[in-house]
């Protein structure tokens, strides 16, 4: 699966990571049961608490397995164990690894639908990260009017009826992407900020409360993770190598 010249392959045996890479990873998320025990042996008991809250045993497993994935690929970058990690949460509930275990020098993102999940690891920039499952959305105008601004919006009406489920999810995962990335999306409305939307187009951030120079600070790129999923990631700056790799268990 080719993301502009990016394969999504099996990654190397060296999890290096330099000052400008972005490592993008794809995992399923629905793994045999005996691997999500192993991985449920990872987590904190903060995170099992949260996993029993699910109502149904699936919704569990993935959660299970989307935190204990994310331990183990960041324990393989700090040459840790993963049951070791601890993590702090942002005001907005973003998460980041604790300093004593690696917070200034590791930098994540993660994003989950419908059993497939993308991580995102860097070293020294800002970045969010979303995925969504391509479905039917017979509402699609009418979220768009209430939460996109009047440009996305006016795109979305005029675009071709083909065409309107894919440029629906490639605004809504761009603008979720951005919004994670900045830490403190409720501070600012979805309308407020515009991104292109049009299949084949490529991703950009276009302006934000107006001003298109400060959207000139930021990266987007479109992510075709997996069959009938679309993604986004949202870098701050440039001059960047990313490597996008599926996880093997």
């Amino acid at each position: 699966m080719a993301v502009s010249g990016c394969l999504w392959d099996t990654p190397p045996a060296d999890f290096t990571l330099s000052s400008n890479d972005i490592h993008i990873w794809c995992a399923d998320l629905d793994l045999p049961e005996m691997r999500v025990l192993q991985l449920a042996q990872t987590l904190s008991a903060d995170e099992l608490k949260r996993a029993d809250r699910f109502y149904f045993e699936q919704h569990k497993k993935r959660f299970i397995v989307r935190r204990g994935i994310l331990r183990t690929l960041l324990g393989r970058y700090l040459n840790m164990s993963p049951d070791r990690l601890h993590f702090d949460y942002a005001y907005r509930g973003k998460p980041a690894l604790a300093k004593s275990c690696g917070g200034d020098t590791i930098r994540f993102n993660l994003s989950d639908s419908d059993g497939v999940a993308l991580y995102a690891v860097t070293s020294d920039r800002e970045l969010g990260i979303d995925i969504e499952q391509i479905r039917p959305m017979e509402d699609a105008e009418q979220i768009a009017k209430r939460f996109f601004s009047e440009r996305e919006y006016a795109v979305l009406r005029d675009i071709d009826p083909s065409q309107k489920q894919a440029a629906f999810f490639n605004c809504w995962t761009r603008k979720e992407a951005y919004i994670k990335a900045i830490g403190d999306g409720l501070a600012l409305p979805l309308d407020e900020f515009n991104v292109s939307l049009a299949p084949g187009e490529p991703a950009r951030l276009l302006s934000i409360k107006g001003d298109r120079q400060l959207a000139t600070a930021w990266f987007l790129q479109h992510l075709n993770p997996f069959p009938g999923y679309v993604g986004a990631i949202a870098l701050q700056g440039f001059g960047f190598n990313i490597s996008c790799w599926e996880w093997v268990e």
